[in-house]
């Protein structure tokens, strides 16, 4: 009876969606590509992910390579550098969350109140700019302005700071990480801020200011509440990626002398499955990361949604 009931329902919703394709069917192929890049880029190879579970090698292939389980998980929680590679994937991921999370936000408000609009489009250049430069370029002025005779160690030693190369010493990567993150990201992030602050009906400026609010009182009251659900979907976003720290900046920064501070979770797979040709392990590590982002993900939504904020589902 419940089967019936379940198929009669099902009929109806299938033929909704054939008579809605047939009568907007320019948007259904719009979107089509968008689908097919999916499925083509991000769903069929998550096939690849079974070599976790093998002792993978190419001549044999997924067919013919062996089966062993948990085996590389099991391997990679009894590892000496996993405690080091969770903790300074949490150090500089939560580090940058606390920095560079809130900054755009200021940067959009802040924005906002500028009234010349010359100068409004200027500042926005300039702080977009740094996005659209080269990782490798990026990563190079960073040695040139770290090294021992760099202009930020220069400028450091003024202060009392030792003079010597900023990259050899762990203390001080995570800080230049950070740093180097904020020029680089804090201007593009913003463009979504900016969008939802347009997005503001004037009338409720304009009634704040009639009962004598300021731009700093109208700022907290208005703007931020109204922007508070574009906020809330990007924070849940970005602590559903708190363990996927980019491995760009890192392989192109580090260096053997402070793997103690920058080695991460995304560096380690990179070696194991690059340069040391270890698959399955650094395929069980990744899968690893991934499953520990979803979870976390759903807990960030779930507490969101406890607060009384609308959740990402």
């Amino acid at each position: 009876m419940k089967a019936q009931i379940k198929e009669a329902a099902y009929k109806p919703k299938k033929k909704k969606l054939l008579q809605d394709i047939k009568k907007r069917p320019t948007l259904y192929l719009m979107i089509l590509p968008v689908i097919v890049y999916f499925a083509i880029f991000a769903y069929l190879p998550m096939y690849g992910a079974s070599i976790a579970f093998m002792n993978y090698t190419p001549i044999k292939g997924y067919t013919g390579s062996e089966w062993v389980g948990f085996k590389h998980f099991i391997n990679f929680f009894n590892d000496p550098y996993f405690g080091r590679l969770i903790r300074n994937t949490l150090t500089i991921s939560v580090s940058d969350l606390i920095f560079n999370f809130p900054l755009p936000i200021i940067l959009a408000l802040l924005l906002n109140e500028l009234k010349l609009p010359r100068l409004k489009r200027t500042v926005q250049t300039v702080s977009y700019i740094p996005h659209f430069i080269s990782m490798v370029v990026v990563c190079g002025m960073i040695k040139d302005f770290t090294n021992e005779s760099g202009i930020i160690t220069k400028f450091l030693e003024a202060f009392g700071v030792e003079q010597m190369s900023m990259l050899s010493n762990p203390k001080y990567y995570v800080p230049i990480h950070i740093v180097s993150n904020m020029w680089q990201t804090a201007g593009w992030s913003s463009i979504i801020y900016i969008a939802a602050i347009s997005g503001i009906d004037e009338q409720l400026y304009e009634a704040a200011e009639i009962d004598g609010a300021g731009r700093f009182r109208q700022a907290l009251s208005i703007t931020l509440p109204s922007i508070m659900g574009t906020i809330t979907i990007l924070l849940i976003m970005r602590v559903g990626r708190i363990l996927s720290v980019g491995y760009e900046k890192i392989i192109l920064l580090y260096n053997p002398a402070i793997y103690e501070t920058s080695d991460v979770i995304s560096s380690y797979v990179y070696r194991k499955g690059l340069q040391e040709f270890s698959w399955s392990y650094s395929t069980a590590v990744g899968l690893f990361n991934s499953c520990a982002n979803i979870i976390l993900l759903a807990l960030a939504n779930k507490i969101t949604k406890k607060m009384g904020q609308s959740g990402l589902f």
